[in-house]
């Protein structure tokens, strides 16, 4: 061995064992970390990698076994932490560490046999703690009587001794909490975040964590981080926030598949569009998360998909990174399933794409107060069938057709329709409901007030006669109409279809204030569908493209097009409601569902079976794929575009074209879709500014408030508002209220308290 060679071999040697030492000193944080099954898994990995380096070290570099002492310096449960909410998981992580931790001395002690002195130490490092507040104290909230508040807990029913219908029981009773002087949690020190932290919907933090907890939490974090975002993203937020700081080395969180969407994404953006951003490395925007899948628990299959996830790993600073996009999975064996994945390198998008960012789009004033989600009720007795409403006094009764209509939810429109009815009292006092309808107010006050009782919201239970929400600003813009456009929110296919103005949609569908064929045609164009699936999120049981009105549609610009580009889109799309609505009628199996997954098989010439042959025949689907076809030409020749454009070169002209059309608006001209709805929309709106309702509609005089610094008092002030205005205003009354609100913030927090509920 010559001299040289054996300075290149202690150097090799000096570098390994450095690189193992610091490997022994790397630190791993799962602040959410349960019995510490994500901790475990880490540790397996840095074992691996530890044994290879030795692996090295012995077999190629030539050191002798018996000097290998890993005694005191070697991958251990102390570089591994965790925090945990629930006390008695604690010590189960310590000993799932401990376990895992002599599992491998005991599988390679023939290779290594030094085993740690003493065998266990207690080392501390899983901390009982809520990782996001602490508090001072909880305290009981009192009413003005001095009463400690409570509220219904969401589950406990009776059935109520006149109707025999299930009712809030006043019994499951909790109570509402303060939390004083609440404070962002801190983190231990470590390199490492991973974990998936728990998966609670923003809308649901309130009803799971109680009142107390959810304030606190809104208090503490609402700078950066939405009410309505997903449990999951406090974390995200404080993990992004650690890693930006220098405090962190990088994360990775397994997140709900909601973290593209409008609130979640909120929170990325935040963070990878600011200072020192946070670079995206790798991600998985939308994967199954299954658990005991086999080829024969078919019911199994359909249960463990009803929750998709996202997968996210942050770094500091804007990087390049991978991103792995689903492309096929079928059920395997064990714990997971058989999954296909493809791959895409490049700078990685809040919404979690590489391309275009169509989170960079903005909303438009063209398309202001046209869209909107449908009524929610607050009560399943307002629904009833069309016996039911004769016995009410439908057709019998004076005046009571305005207030008995047909109602439509999500699966009427997709699925076969249900043919019921829903009372809507809208803009009468209960004393007029029981003067003019005594057999409708009975009905409502056994069927509906019970219910109500036991509601959070103070005017959802004063006005139990009523909507959850009075949609005042989709009611004042369907006035009028002989029919408007809708789509069902949550979809296997993005469909826009002509409702007619007596029907009364739900709040899961999304509704667009416009009699005119022409919009109707641009929204069912691909154009529209590309930008649709792109700027929504994906949800539900068979991960199904979820239609974000203030994403989908406020942003979306439409083609500045001539009569005759216009005239021709009408024709088309009048052609396609009309096709579908006769084929439908004639055959009361056909379903849209049905005939637009006929559709997509025949775009992809696949074969089909016997009942999507019958399907196509009795639904004409070939001839609706021609009309489609056609729409799509004429919608792509509108904005003076290719028909043949791929779908990223489509959403970079129009993230390009928002941009254009907002410059536009910035400089006064405004393409109004409805002009002459919407430019009397803003006059309303100003006056609105001056002039509020009471409670009992008696005019008064609105003087401007102060607008508040703090969110939490923001949010108060918006929500004192709406007891004037109504729980959905226009933007700009309520901002007009104030000395000082911008209409960007007061939109964001009505967004937050529209998902709330």
């Amino acid at each position: 061995m010559t001299a040289a060679y054996a300075d290149a071999l202690d150097d090799a040697v000096a570098l390994v064992k450095d690189f193992h030492r610091r490997l022994c000193a790397v630190t791993v944080l799962d602040p959410a970390c349960g019995s510490g099954n994500f901790l475990y898994v880490t540790l397996e990995h840095m074992k691996r990698l530890e044994g290879e380096v030795l692996d090295l070290l012995v077999t190629e570099l030539g050191e002798r076994q018996d000097s290998l002492d890993l005694s005191g310096h070697t991958v251990d449960p102390h570089q591994f932490l965790g925090l945990e909410k629930n006390e008695r998981a604690v010590p189960i992580a310590e000993m799932v560490l401990w376990i895992g931790h002599l599992q491998w001395y005991v599988r390679f002690q023939p290779a290594f046999s030094a085993w740690p002195k003493p065998v266990l130490k207690r080392y501390g490092n899983i901390r009982q703690a809520d990782a996001l507040l602490t508090w001072r104290q909880i305290t009981l909230v009192h009413d003005e009587n001095g009463r400690p508040m409570a509220r219904w807990d969401g589950v406990s029913t009776r059935r109520d001794p006149v109707t025999g219908n299930r009712v809030p029981d006043e019994g499951g009773q909790v109570p509402v909490e303060r939390y004083v002087a609440p404070k962002a949690a801190e983190w231990p020190h470590a390199d490492f975040i991973i974990g998936n932290p728990p998966f609670i919907g923003g809308k649901d933090i309130r009803q799971e964590l109680g009142d107390g907890y959810a304030e606190a939490l809104w208090t503490v974090y609402g700078k950066h981080v939405p009410n309505a975002a997903d449990f999951v993203m406090y974390w995200w937020h404080k993990a992004a926030e650690r890693v930006r700081a220098g405090k962190a080395r990088r994360f990775g969180f397994i997140t709900t598949n909601s973290l593209p969407q409008t609130f979640s994404r909120r929170v990325v953006e935040h963070h990878v569009g600011g200072r020192h951003p946070v670079g995206l490395f790798f991600a998985i925007p939308d994967h199954p998360w299954v658990k005991a899948l086999n080829e024969n628990e078919q019911e199994s299959v359909r249960d463990a998909a009803q929750v998709r996830v996202a997968m996210t790993v942050g770094v500091r600073g804007a990087t390049e990174g991978r991103l792995l996009t689903v492309t096929s999975e079928r059920p395997g064996t064990g714990d997971s399933a058989n999954v296909e994945l493809s791959e895409r390198r490049g700078a990685i998008n809040a919404d979690l794409t590489i391309g275009p960012d169509v989170t960079k789009a903005r909303a438009l004033e063209a398309n202001a107060g046209l869209a909107s989600p449908g009524v929610k009720l607050h009560g399943a007795g307002f629904i009833v069938t069309p016996r039911q409403a004769e016995t009410l006094g439908l057709g019998r009764v004076p005046g009571l057709e305005r207030h008995i209509v047909p109602y439509r939810n999500g699966r009427d429109l997709t699925g076969k329709p249900r043919s019921v009815m829903v009372i809507d009292l809208h803009g009468l006092a209960e004393s007029d409901v029981r003067r003019r309808y005594p057999e409708v107010y009975q009905w409502v006050l056994e069927r509906v007030k019970p219910e109500r009782d036991q509601n959070n919201e103070a005017y959802r239970r004063a006005n139990w006669w009523l909507f959850g929400r009075k949609n005042t600003e989709i009611r004042r813009a369907l006035a009028g109409l002989p029919r408007y456009v809708a789509t069902v929110e949550t979809a296997k296919h993005r469909v826009f279809q002509f409702l007619d103005a007596s029907i009364r949609p739900d709040n899961k569908l999304i509704v667009v204030a416009s009699a005119d064929a022409y919009h109707l045609g641009v929204l069912s164009s691909r154009a529209h569908v590309v930008w649709a699936l792109a700027s929504g999120g994906r949800l539900g049981v068979g991960n199904d493209p979820v239609y974000v009105k203030s994403m989908c549609f406020d942003k979306f610009p439409f083609p500045d097009a001539s009569a005759e580009a216009q005239a021709r889109i009408r024709a088309l799309a009048d052609e396609l409601d009309t096709l579908r609505k006769r084929r439908q009628a004639l055959h009361a199996d056909l379903t849209l569902t049905g005939m637009y997954n006929v559709l997509v098989k025949i775009r992809g010439l696949q074969p089909l079976t016997d009942d999507e042959r019958a399907i196509n025949e009795k639904g004409l689907v070939s001839t609706l794929r021609r009309l489609h076809d056609a729409i799509d030409a004429a919608v792509a020749q509108a904005y003076g575009w290719p028909d043949d454009l791929a779908d990223d070169d489509i959403l970079r002209r129009i993230v390009a074209l928002n941009k254009e059309r907002r410059r536009e608006e910035e400089a006064g001209t405004v393409r109004h879709l409805r002009p002459d709805f919407q430019s009397g929309r803003a006059t309303a709106a100003q006056a609105q500014g001056t002039i509020a309702l009471d409670t009992e509609g008696a005019a008064q005089p609105d003087a401007k408030l102060p607008w508040p610094k703090a969110l939490p008092e923001q949010v108060q002030a918006v929500r004192a508002a709406l007891a004037h205005l109504g729980p959905q205003p226009t933007v700009e009354a309520i901002a007009k209220r104030f000395k000082g609100a911008k209409r960007e913030r007061v939109a964001e927090i009505l967004q937050a308290l529209a998902v709330m509920g």
